[in-house]
């Protein structure tokens, strides 16, 4: 799922390339991507963009007749980008939606006189969202309430109220957009990595040092990370948003060294996420059980890191 860095390299593409310019044309080929009924979308057309913001993990297109498209990517959402060609002649909206549209992953095409854009999303389940809304109230009301860690305004003070407020453990407190704005699976477990601190310590249970240290660690990855991908998109429309980057310290880097102490890289799966920590650095030696290898292997499960290495070592002849 896009977080906050990729989100906020979004937002200002988009502000750098349909920013001053009007919705000509708008096609939406599936019935599932709207989940607001009280404003028709077609009530933006011929509106010009005046601002592009972030909600959270959404992003929302605000337009001169005080409309708002709030879209939330979800896992498989992206935005993709076709400028005007050069010919003058703005792109046709092409054939209607039809099943072909929506199998291939193509969730809506807005026309603008700059150019195309396209939202896709990949697989085959469709959970992208987009809500028409009146008024910066309303779309700001669509974001689930959790702290901007990157505002200037944000105090440690803040970050302890947040992470006070209810006793889970590290790894759900961070990823909970009631607590903590814009923070999802990926940069949880750089946080978490950068802290040094475990995924499954409870939010109530750490030392006042070590809630500093993870307010530090949550400010100084989600700004590295905003940078970097800035940078990397330069002035161009961002085409690699993904979770896993090889620049990454543990997240996707199940059973790699880690690049600081040399320990393979650990994995938890969940439903449909998964935590990545390093034992040596983050949980004091100790490895948890993963529901499903844990189970089938039983006895056999390596539960420290020396049980680990143990494993690797070749019989003795």
């Amino acid at each position: 799922m896009p977080e906050l860095p990729d989100i906020e390299a979004y937002a200002l593409a988009l502000d750098r390339v349909i920013g001053g310019h009007t919705l000509l044309w708008l096609q939406l080929n599936h019935p599932f991507l709207l989940r607001s009924v009280e404003v028709p979308p077609e009530a933006a057309l011929q509106s010009r963009i005046v601002a592009v913001q972030r909600y959270g993990k959404r992003i929302a297109l605000e337009f001169s007749n005080n409309l708002f498209y709030v879209f939330h990517l979800m896992i498989a959402g992206r935005f993709k980008w076709k400028p005007e060609s050069g010919t003058g002649k703005v792109a046709a909206p092409g054939a209607p939606p039809g099943r072909s549209s929506s199998k291939s992953g193509v969730l809506a095409r807005l026309g603008f006189e700059s150019g195309v854009l396209t939202l896709t999303e990949a697989g085959s389940k469709r959970r992208a969202s987009l809500h028409v809304v009146t008024g910066a109230e309303q779309a700001a009301a669509l974001s689930r309430g959790g702290i901007e860690l990157l505002d200037s305004g944000t105090t440690l003070a803040d970050f302890n109220a947040a992470l006070q407020s209810e006793n889970h453990t590290l790894k759900r407190s961070l990823t909970d957009p009631r607590l903590f704005s814009g923070i999802g699976n990926s940069y949880s477990d750089e946080i978490l990595f950068a802290a040094q601190l475990s995924p499954f310590s409870m939010s109530q249970s750490i030392s006042e040092t070590e809630a500093s240290r993870l307010f530090s660690a949550a400010v100084d990855v989600l700004r590295e990370w905003m940078d970097r991908l800035l940078a990397e998109a330069g002035t161009k429309f961002p085409t690699k948003v993904t979770a896993f980057r090889d620049e990454m310290h543990v997240h996707g880097k199940h059973n790699q060294p880690c690049d600081v102490c040399g320990t393979p890289v650990q994995r938890i799966r969940y439903a449909e996420n998964e935590c990545n920590y390093c034992p040596t650095c983050q949980t004091g030696g100790k490895i948890y059980a993963d529901r499903a290898l844990s189970r089938l292997l039983k006895n056999d499960w390596p539960r420290t890191v020396e049980e680990l290495e143990r494993l690797d070592r070749p019989p003795r002849t």
